[in-house]
């Protein structure tokens, strides 16, 4: 049933307060109008969701009477809330209820979208916005009939795996697919080719379905528009709603012609692409604006400022992952004048964001100064950086030419990928490093035929760590064999090459490249427990092998002997045996990986990440040798643990010397107190650490300054602080909207000067 419910963000409150409801307005004035909105939805959001221990997506809620509160278990391992449409019900194609195949999907989705509410705000000059997921209508999510073999289940669980079947995106398209023939042309190529394979029929009409469904999304907005501008009395906001009308009835069947054309674009791909399946991959936004950008500004229809308000309404329509900067496959630096304008659109907008700035050799140095600088003056940790050289190099490793390894974007939380050629799966397969070395823990010592040994039980934590890998192989194998059937990516897919040319979903072989990504996570923990039990049991013998295996099964009882085990040199310190570990374990990890491809020859690439996740993975972890109670968080990503007494150098030395060396990142998260920056050459130091860390082999730095007083006052009382930003390990939000957990992990990451 289509929704005719139509969200107006009313000027008038606005308008009268500016004295300005008949007067013109600025691109400044609308601006700071778009933030106050923006903190309006973001406020509402913390009351009726509560927890959000992820991006800040820039869904909007539903109004009340559209909603629908539903609770599940968050990746902190707390109960969340969120909201559905209560007007929309999918159509079921299996006795379980759920829905299962292209062709269902893309029905239901067009369905979805004609049950989504019309969004207009005013002072925008993006028309739209989204409300609700519908991939959180996948209701089960995996088809019963396709369960995976038992002795992958059993093992996922007992080494607290995170095996990818059934995953979705994490891969990325090319925006320039959709900028050459927008939906109508996305419709002919889809009937064109349908004819060439009748076979892929039901592929074919779940693509057709998702396309009309977008189409018809749009034209509702565009007649919304036209009606409001007839009603609107503010001359700037009634020329936006009539413009925005002629544009989107434009972009309904044609691509865009034009900069303001080519973000409306963007908008509303980025916005089914969340709701279809949570996607959030843009990959290289001063590549693919340029040529609109330059064309626009050459013939005198496009200003800076009129570009910078665009992009500034393009990001406040969701938190998409973006890349600055880097190669071209020619090994040219693409650095424009959009990238410029494209960090001054988050600065001035000062919201949430996921862009990130390749720091490689050939880059415009200026480009990076400004980056440090923004940083630094906004403290919301915009933008992040990216060590181009060692990806490039790390992903030619695998077999790849340089040009194609140039081309690889950045798309998310820490991947990257060849837009619209690459399936990837990143950041969704991961192995719990400390759940592995648990298992090897109590194996050895319930094993009466063994004398414990640091040897004995690193020999069985490789060969657990190597049975991990193995059923990750496995898993992955299921998952590509099977997705295509269960939820394929619909909305991705248009946007490749290949999967409408050869009917194959891209899970399936409708792309190129195949690269399957796995994570390792927790590899701080592990190390300083290998640390820990090599110097007070092997070395100093202060406990015995059966004393640490009686306090680790009552979770310190003794807490004399927990800080004993606790207060060692560190992983992170920099120089230390734990150190020495971490590189063991990473090392040792890598070989595993790359030893062989899954058994139907899929390349794997390693990396060390493990998102949110450090909170569900320690939960299902005993107690550990390095002083940890049972249930704690484990260390996250690349990291050592929080508390680890090292430097900011020591640090950045430590993660650099793990990177995993095929293209995945091992990302640096840095937390730190402005007082380590003090003085006038603030900014030097920051740059000469990025640069640093770059050049001995880093992939990525996740970088928050924080004024640590400030913080630990938002963590006592967030409402505080409600626009205080952070970036949790990739992704970026604002703190008040953070679990309490995560955000104490936060807090305990900040390097102060004291330390």
């Amino acid at each position: 049933m289509e929704s005719n419910l139509i969200i107006y963000e009313d000027p008038s409150t606005f308008l009268e307060r500016l004295n300005k409801l008949n007067e013109e307005l600025t691109f400044s004035e609308r601006l700071e109008i778009l933030r106050e909105i923006k903190m309006k939805h973001t406020h509402e959001k913390q009351k009726v969701i509560g927890i959000m221990d992820q991006d800040d997506h820039g869904r909007l809620l539903p109004p009340p009477e559209l909603r629908e509160i539903v609770e599940y278990m968050g990746p902190s391992g707390e109960p969340v809330r969120d909201v559905k449409l209560n007007n929309f019900k999918p159509i079921s194609n299996h006795p379980s209820g759920g829905f299962f195949g292209p062709k269902i999907c893309g029905e239901n989705f067009r369905l979805f979208l004609s049950s989504h509410p019309v969004y207009i705000n005013p002072f925008s000059s993006i028309l739209g916005g989204y409300m609700a997921y519908f991939m959180s209508y996948r209701d089960p999510h995996w088809n019963p009939d396709l369960s995976p073999p038992q002795h992958l289940v059993e093992a996922w669980s007992k080494y607290d795996i995170y095996p990818g079947v059934g995953a979705v995106q994490h891969f990325c398209q090319d925006m320039q697919i959709g900028f050459s023939l927008g939906w109508g042309g996305l419709l002919r190529k889809i009937r064109y080719y349908r004819e060439i394979n009748p076979q892929a029929a039901e592929f074919y009409d779940g693509l057709e379905s998702v396309v009309i469904g977008v189409q018809e999304w749009i034209a509702r907005h565009v007649k919304a528009a036209r009606e409001l501008a007839e009603k609107e009395r503010n001359p700037t906001l009634r020329r936006n709603l009539k413009d925005l009308a002629d544009i989107n009835e434009r972009l309904i069947n044609e691509p865009p012609r034009t900069f303001w054309e080519a973000c409306q674009w963007t908008a509303w791909y980025q916005m089914i692409a969340r709701m279809y399946n949570g996607s959030g991959s843009m990959g290289r936004i001063d590549v693919w604006l340029k040529p609109f950008y330059e064309r626009d500004v050459a013939a005198g229809i496009l200003t800076d400022e009129e570009a910078i308000f665009h992009l500034a309404c393009l990001f406040l329509n969701d938190t998409q992952y973006y890349q600055l900067g880097g190669p071209d496959a020619s090994g040219k630096d693409v650095t424009n004048k959009l990238s410029y304008l494209v960090l001054e659109a988050v600065h001035r907008l000062k919201a949430p964001a996921n862009i990130g700035i390749f720091v490689w050799e050939g880059l415009d140095p200026r480009l990076l100064d400004r980056g440090i600088e923004i940083m630094l003056e906004d403290k919301m940790g915009f933008p992040k950086f990216l060590g181009g050289d060692a990806l490039i190099e790390g992903f030619m490793r695998n077999g790849y030419s340089v040009e194609l390894a140039r081309e690889r974007a950045y798309s998310g939380c820490h991947w990257f990928a060849i837009p619209g050629k690459e399936y990837a799966l990143q950041d969704c397969v991961k192995i719990n490093f400390a759940k592995v070395f648990e298992v090897a823990f109590w194996e050895m010592m319930s094993d009466p035929n063994v004398n414990p040994s640091v040897e004995e039980l690193w020999s069985r934590f490789e060969t657990h760590l190597r049975k991990a890998i193995d059923i990750v192989r496995e898993g992955l194998d299921f998952h590509m064999e099977n997705m295509h059937k269960v939820f394929p990516e619909l909305v991705l897919d248009l946007l490749c090459y290949g999967p409408i040319e050869k009917g194959l979903d891209a899970s399936h072989g409708g792309v190129e490249y195949y690269n399957l990504c796995l994570d390792g996570a927790g590899i701080g923990t592990v190390a300083d427990s290998f640390a820990a039990i090599e110097l007070r049991v092997e070395k100093e013998k202060r406990i015995s092998w059966r004393e640490l295996a009686e306090e680790l099964k009552n979770n310190f009882r003794n807490e004399y002997i927990r800080l004993m085990l606790r207060n060692i040199p560190h992983y992170g310190q920099g120089g230390t045996h734990a150190d020495e570990w971490a590189v063991k374990i990473a090392k040792t990890f890598v070989r595993l990986v790359k030893e062989k491809p899954t058994p139907k020859g899929y390349n794997i690439i390693p990396g060390l990440f493990s998102w949110a996740s450090m909170l569900s993975m320690g939960q299902r972890v005993g107690a550990t040798p390095n002083g940890r109670r049972a249930g704690a968080p484990i260390s996250q990503g690349a990291n050592p643990e929080p508390g680890f007494g090292g430097t900011p150098t020591s640090l950045a030395i430590a993660v650099a010397a793990i990177q995993c060396g095929y293209g995945n990142t091992a990302p640096l998260q840095l937390d730190i107190d402005p007082t380590v920056f003090r003085g006038k050459n603030g900014k030097e130091i920051v740059k000469a650490l990025i640069l640093g860390h770059f050049k001995l082999g880093g992939t990525m730095i996740n970088m928050n300054v924080i004024d640590k007083e400030k913080i630990l006052e938002a963590h006592k009382d967030p409402s505080k602080y409600p626009d205080l930003i952070v970036r949790v390990t990739g992704f970026s939000a604002y703190f008040a909207s953070l679990s309490k957990d995560l955000r104490q992990f936060v807090v305990d990451r900040i390097l102060a000067e004291e330390s």
